[in-house]
Formats: C-alpha cells, sequence, structure tokens
C-alpha cells in the first residue's frame, strides 16, 4: 500500500471514505473557514501568546522567534522581531475569537434551515489557530463540524472541537482540495500564509475560470492585515485580471458582518432557488450549467445511479 504501486488504491481511499462518510452524516454542503493554523487563541489575559514551529505542528517555534512576553519588553530585552510579533500575536488572537464567533452564528443560523439534511457545514482544515477556532464555534453551537487534517512530516493533531466521525486525515493535498471545493457554498478567508492564500486563490481562480458549476460566496476578513499582504488593484491595473474579478470577494472586519454576508449570499443564492425548484420542478434549468447552479451535493458527485444505492 505503501509503494509506488499502491498509490493509484491510495488516492481512491481518499475520495471514497469521505464521500462513504458524508452521505452517512447527511452532509449536503459546506462553509469552509481558511486562515493561520501558527497562532493560538488567548482565553485569558494571563495566557502566554504562543507561536507555532510551522503550519499544522503542535509544538512552539524557536525563543528568539516568539512574540516578546511584557516582561520581555519592559525589560528592554525583546529583538525587533520579538517586538513585531508580540504586536501581531495580539492581532491574531483576536481573528481567533472573530472566527469562533463567526463559525457560531453560522451554525446556529444554518441549524434553523428545514433540512433532513446538515447545511452549509462549518470545514476547516482540521489544525490548530483559525482552523480550531472555527471548528470550536460550530461544536459550541450544537452543530456538525468537519476537520480536513493533513499528514505532514512533523508531528501535528487534529483539533478537538471536529466532529469525530467527520475527522479527515489526507495524504494527497489535491484529494483534500477536492473536498473544500466540491461541497462549498461559501470560503470564509482569515488572515494567514501560504496554505490561506493557496487555498483563497485557488477557489477565486476556479471561479473567474467558471470550473465551479455553482455560486461561491466569498469572504475575506481583515482588510487591514489583506491591504498591507497584497494589492490585486495592480493587477487590474496592469491588465492581468479584469476588474470585475474584484466582485469575486467581499470584505469584512467583523463577525456579525461577515455573517450577513454569508447568509445574503447562501440564501440568495441556494435557499430562494431551492424553494422556487420546489415549488415549481418544471421550471429548472436543462443545459449543464444552470442545472447545477443550486449546487453541488453528494448525489451530484455520484451520479443519479450510485446516488440511490441504500447499500
Amino acid at each position: 500500500m505503501n509503494s509506488a504501486d499502491g498509490r493509484l488504491i491510495r488516492i481512491v481511499s481518499e475520495y471514497m471514505e469521505p464521500l462513504a462518510r458524508f452521505r452517512r452524516e447527511k452532509i449536503q454542503d459546506t462553509v469552509v473557514f481558511s486562515g493561520s493554523a501558527r497562532f493560538r487563541g488567548r482565553e485569558e489575559a494571563d495566557h502566554a501568546l504562543e507561536l507555532l514551529e510551522n503550519t499544522g505542528s503542535t509544538q512552539p517555534a524557536p525563543t528568539h522567534e516568539q512574540p516578546a512576553s511584557a516582561p520581555e519588553i519592559a525589560a528592554g530585552k525583546a529583538t525587533d522581531l520579538q517586538l513585531k510579533r508580540a504586536e501581531a500575536a495580539v492581532e491574531m488572537a483576536r481573528y481567533y475569537e472573530d472566527a469562533r464567533r463567526l463559525a457560531g452564528l453560522l451554525t446556529n443560523w444554518a441549524k434553523q434551515i428545514p433540512s433532513d439534511k446538515a447545511r452549509f457545514v462549518v470545514t476547516s482544515g482540521g489544525g490548530p489557530g483559525i482552523m480550531e477556532a472555527a471548528n470550536r464555534g460550530a461544536h459550541e453551537a450544537g452543530g456538525k463540524t468537519i476537520g480536513m487534517n493533513i499528514r505532514l512530516p512533523f508531528e501535528q493533531a487534529p483539533n478537538p472541537y471536529i466532529t469525530p466521525s467527520l475527522n479527515f486525515e489526507f495524504h494527497y493535498f489535491f484529494m483534500r482540495k477536492l473536498w473544500f471545493a466540491y461541497l462549498a457554498k461559501a470560503l470564509v478567508v482569515f488572515p494567514g500564509g501560504f496554505g490561506t492564500l493557496d487555498e483563497m486563490f485557488e477557489i477565486l481562480t476556479l471561479a473567474q475560470t467558471h470550473k465551479l458549476a455553482k455560486k461561491i460566496t466569498v469572504v475575506v476578513y481583515g482588510s487591514d492585515y489583506w491591504k498591507k499582504v497584497f494589492n490585486l488593484h495592480a493587477l487590474v491595473d496592469t491588465g492581468a485580471i479584469s476588474p470585475k474579478d474584484i466582485e469575486l470577494f467581499q470584505i469584512a472586519d467583523t463577525p456579525e458582518q461577515a455573517f450577513e454576508l454569508l447568509r445574503k449570499g447562501l440564501t440568495e443564492n441556494y435557499l430562494k432557488a431551492e424553494l422556487a425548484q420546489t415549488r415549481a420542478p418544471e421550471a429548472r434549468a436543462v443545459n449543464g450549467e444552470e442545472d447545477l447552479m443550486a449546487g453541488s451535493t453528494i448525489e451530484d458527485f455520484l451520479g443519479p445511479e450510485m446516488a440511490k444505492t441504500r447499500k
């Protein structure tokens, strides 16, 4: 199984196992939260802010890379890097709590949607930091929540707030990305690093090139952070992207603002369309892209014959 010849079986298993579990747990669609895995939350005033060694790691970063503590700052022992990270750590701790609250708001709302399936389930990469915050907020709201962890070459573990039956560990990034994208009806992008940028721009590229047979709401959280990270208007000015591509995402700075954007997008793109289809089935479009406008589900993924199979 671990040989090169077994690769095809490993890939198929990372397709079939999530598929089976999503069907068993009646997951219809998801909202993916992405963001930094390196910062822990700050629950108490005296809790030390800590930077993790790497994305997904459970080990702390070296001492000289850690945010400066209050005593170090007072004694003048902190380096410039430690001072910058101390300031950043406060911001990242705030984003942890914002992600936690937003996930709770979204889950409480989704639970009220009349359905025999789980709707708009909060999904993360399964690790610490913002991912933990998202799973935690959904868990505290009493909803199911998904964690798609990735096996990395250093110590790491999924966060404890993931619904046990929806806790996955992938070997292949591309299979993990498939499951992130396929059932997602929305993406929330909190401040993060390479992995966060990768996930955000992959979804934006799929939406830009119309490879997603559905509408997806993308909310970028934290305008101050993202304005420092990139300038998309420079891409417009040089003609690298179209001016309308900027409209593929919206920006929010509070959990309440982000929730309203998500609720509006999910309601307009899916709940209203589903209600209209229920009332007038004959009005459904017949061409491929419009027929999938109501969104991807596990049944769509399997195809009509396999979807009817109960075994």
